[in-house]
């Protein structure tokens, strides 16, 4: 098979690799519908997060199930099925609490922008849709495997209510989903943060009613001046850099909430600081098996079209340029059909 393999800042690479196998008796094989390039594979990417050795790469798929282990009862081949970035058994503790992202036998996908994947723990990562979804429904599923959840989780975190002001900072994949989640929780002002007119454009038909492009203490007054001083009650932070955890935390009323799904780097907290505010904080990867059900539904009847944020389609061999294209904001999200 074939599949994305980085060696170095900038140099990704579409490789010869060996076919996938059962490893485990959890595991399952499928066969890649579509995949895509992530926001976070931009970070070693661009360096930011060290490449000590060549590695595939890629976290997001749906496809069709080409083989199970003698422990996968919930799939079968030849069925199409959507996962999660992070795998989960779906019976363990933390599972049963609903933190399938921290299940105790997690692990993390990395080899998915591929021709084949092999899924560990498939029996609780998983979910079949009723029959082969037709083809246009696919780039909204895929978005559920990572970054409509992530955006979810990022509303939930941030404990959007109906009828409250919400601000989402970041204007990529997550949160542009991020206003899709905000606007299907019930929020009455969804307040965008972007510079980018196109991104503004489509987090606006997502549901924004108001954008601001100011960003650092800059945003943080914009957002005060729209709130009567006091802030907003949920902020979703969707960037992981500093500036934009500060942006959040500090554009929050006090009693407000942050959730934070960007994957953070050099981020700090003060904790007096925090402490004082009275804001609340809730991160991390986002579970989104919890949501898979839910989300597919939503996808699958029309309610949300969250596929809407890849705006470039590529063949997988081209993954690079979808690498480049996205680190040059030439796009939001490449699609990448195998």
């Amino acid at each position: 098979m074939h599949g994305a393999v980085i060696h170095a800042p900038g140099d990704v690479r579409f490789e010869t690799l060996d076919d996938p196998e059962i490893l485990e008796p959890t595991d399952a094989i499928i066969r890649t519908a579509v995949t895509c390039v992530c926001g976070s594979d931009l970070w070693p990417w661009r360096g930011l997060d060290a490449t000590d050795e060549a590695h595939p790469m890629g976290h997001e798929y749906v496809g069709f199930v080409e083989a199970v282990g003698s422990e996968v009862a919930s799939v079968e081949p030849g069925q199409f099925v959507v996962g999660s970035f992070a795998t989960s058994d779906n019976t363990c503790a933390n599972c049963r609490n609903g933190w399938q992202s921290n299940c105790l036998n997690r692990e993390f996908m990395s080899t998915c922008q591929a021709d084949y994947v092999r899924i560990p723990n498939a029996q609780g990562t998983l979910v079949a849709t009723d029959g082969v979804p037709d083809e246009e429904f696919w780039p909204g599923l895929l978005a559920v495997s990572d970054v409509m959840g992530t955006g979810w989780y990022a509303a939930e975190a941030a404990e959007v209510e109906p009828g409250s002001t919400a601000v989402v900072v970041g204007d990529g994949a997550v949160g542009l989903c991020a206003v899709i989640a905000a606007k299907e929780m019930g929020a009455e002002r969804i307040v965008a943060m972007s510079r980018h007119e196109p991104r503004q454009k489509l987090a606006r038909e997502f549901g924004a009613t108001d954008i601001v492009t100011e960003r650092g203490e800059d945003g943080v007054a914009r957002i005060k001046e729209m709130t009567d001083g006091i802030g907003a009650d949920s902020i979703l932070e969707c960037v992981g850099t500093a500036q934009a955890m500060q942006q959040a935390l500090h554009s929050a009323r006090p009693g407000g909430n942050v959730g934070f799904v960007g994957l953070p780097h050099e981020v700090a907290i003060d904790g007096q600081e925090l402490f004082f505010t009275h804001v609340g904080l809730r991160g991390g990867p986002a579970p989104v098996r919890r949501y898979l059900p839910d989300l597919i539904d939503r996808v699958l009847s029309g309610r949300i079209d969250p596929g809407r944020v890849f705006d470039l389609t590529l063949p997988l061999e081209q993954v690079a340029e979808g690498y480049r294209a996205m680190d040059e904001r030439r796009a939001v999200k490449a699609l990448l059909t195998p």
